[in-house]
């Protein structure tokens, strides 16, 4: 597998009431490249996203970013590795008791070193993504499509290196699309790593994604 990006290594996980959800699963996702995983819905898609993000542990398995066991860490190393990761949530998780502009910076409070910079950048990406007119406003002020693009700018802020983006266009309306890919197919110009899961044709049919998977029975098959 390269070692350059996330892979995962018989990588299993059991649900708390029974069953396996994900089944020995073995895959690669490169720097520089964008993957799409699709799926019925219950398929495992967020749990398997959950898992590369270090928010779950494995049942049995490992992920690996850049050749290094990242599963395996304690606590407080995968702390430091998920400062390397954006995540846009399926349901979001933006905090209605702040302004836009602060839930896109939240990725960056435990590094006040950073703020100076990543303001000008956090305004920026509200700005391309048509929301630079409400950094002031709520979320619970706002629609579906710019909560979702307020979480999008949230998982971009700072550049991270792993890009993990759960139905990221479910809500966006086909002028706002082309938008949202730019800025992926932006962050693996720039050597990122990009897996997305989403049941969205639009998705399905870009030129974005040069690798394509497809979970189903607890198995991860590579499309052709």
């Amino acid at each position: 597998m390269n070692a350059a990006g996330l892979a995962c290594r018989a990588l299993t996980f059991e649900r708390s009431t029974g069953g396996r959800l994900l089944d020995g699963i073995e895959a690669a996702f490169p720097c520089g490249r964008a993957c799409l995983i699709t799926g019925a819905t219950g398929a495992g898609k967020s749990t398997l996203l959950h898992l590369l993000a270090g928010l779950l542990g494995p049942t049995s398995g490992e992920v690996w970013a850049d050749g290094q066991p990242v599963s395996r860490w304690s606590a407080p190393h995968r702390e430091r590795w998920r400062q390397m990761v954006g995540i846009v949530f399926q349901h979001l998780h933006l905090l209605n008791d702040v302004t836009l502009l602060e839930n896109v910076l939240l990725p960056c409070v435990p590094r006040p070193e950073r703020w100076p910079a990543v303001l000008g950048e956090a305004r920026q990406l509200l700005e391309r993504l048509g929301l630079g007119a409400l950094e002031e406003v709520t979320p619970a002020r706002l629609s579906g499509g710019e909560r979702q693009r307020a979480a999008l700018a949230r998982a971009l802020i700072g550049q991270p290196r792993f890009l993990l983006l759960d139905e990221p266009s479910a809500f966006q309306d086909d002028g706002r699309i082309e938008g949202v890919l730019g800025l992926l197919e932006e962050a693996t110009g720039q050597g990122g790593c990009v897996v997305v899961c989403s049941h969205d044709p639009r998705l399905a049919a870009a030129d974005l994604f040069q690798s394509r998977y497809r979970l189903a029975h607890g198995r991860l098959e590579r499309c052709p």
